[in-house]
Formats: structure tokens, C-alpha cells, sequence
């Protein structure tokens, strides 16, 4: 027999748990319509718990989270050789101009530039190895990695 933990450390398991479901289901359905407090509703926490906790836990917030993912999603779509409308239709954005925005943000170049890109600079390298070298880095974190 198993005994729940208590105490603030099983409140805290408890909550972790609930927070990887709804990292989990993020990662499931990225291209569906989530909102925070969906996310929240499912994990039974306020909309602000779940925000906070969420990003204390991933070091991102909910929204960052998701778009990151979705980026990561149409990445790998761009690379497949889809199309920019199809790719932004597939990973969830209903606006190919906020798709091109978001993803501009993440990758550094639109999503047009980075398919050029990834056709003439990946010929010779193995799949796995142009997953590593093309994930996505937010520019300010790439800019504060850089050597002065």
C-alpha cells in the first residue's frame, strides 16, 4: 500500500505533477486553440498559480512555452519542405502574419529565409545533428550568450 505525501513537500509533488500533464498536453496538442486558463482548469489551479508555478518550474511561461513548440513544430515542417502558409496552418496559427512574427522572434530570420537556408546548409549533415545545430534560441538569450 502507498501512502500520499503530505505536508507542503506532497502539496508541491502534487502540483509538479499537474504542471508536467499540462506540459504534456502541450506538447500533444500544440496546434489546438490552448489558452492558460484551459491549462489551468485542467491542472485544478487558478489561472495565476498555474502561471507562476509553471514558469518557476520550466523557466518559461505558459504562452513562451507553447510558442516555442509550435516554432520548434514548424521548424521541422520548413525542413520537411512545406510551405510557410501550410506550416503556419499545421502548427496552429490562423494568421500568417503572427506566425512570421513569432517565429522571426525565436529563430533569428522569417520562416521563408530559414527554409532557404536549411535546403542549401544541411545537404551533407546527418538528420540528427541539423535537429541539435537548428533548435531554436530567443534572440535576447542568444545576444546575452555572445562574448562581448
Amino acid at each position: 500500500m502507498t501512502v500520499a505525501p503530505r505536508g507542503r513537500a506532497g502539496a508541491r509533488l502534487e502540483d509538479l505533477a499537474r504542471l508536467r500533464r499540462a506540459r504534456d498536453r502541450m506538447d500533444r496538442e500544440f496546434a489546438r486553440p490552448l489558452t492558460v486558463g484551459d491549462l489551468a482548469r485542467d491542472a485544478a489551479m487558478s489561472t495565476g498559480h498555474f502561471a507562476r508555478s509553471f514558469t518557476r518550474a520550466y523557466a518559461e511561461s505558459p504562452y513562451r512555452y507553447l510558442m516555442t513548440r509550435r516554432v520548434e513544430r514548424a521548424m521541422a515542417l520548413l525542413r520537411a519542405g512545406a510551405a510557410v502558409t501550410e506550416t503556419a496552418t499545421a502548427v496552429g496559427y490562423g494568421s500568417l502574419g503572427t506566425f512570421a512574427t513569432r517565429f522571426t522572434e525565436l529563430v533569428g530570420e522569417p520562416p521563408g529565409a530559414y527554409a532557404r537556408r536549411w535546403r542549401r546548409a544541411t545537404l551533407d549533415l546527418d538528420p540528427c545533428v541539423a535537429r541539435l545545430v537548428t533548435r531554436p534560441v530567443r534572440n535576447r538569450e542568444a545576444r546575452a550568450g555572445r562574448p562581448a
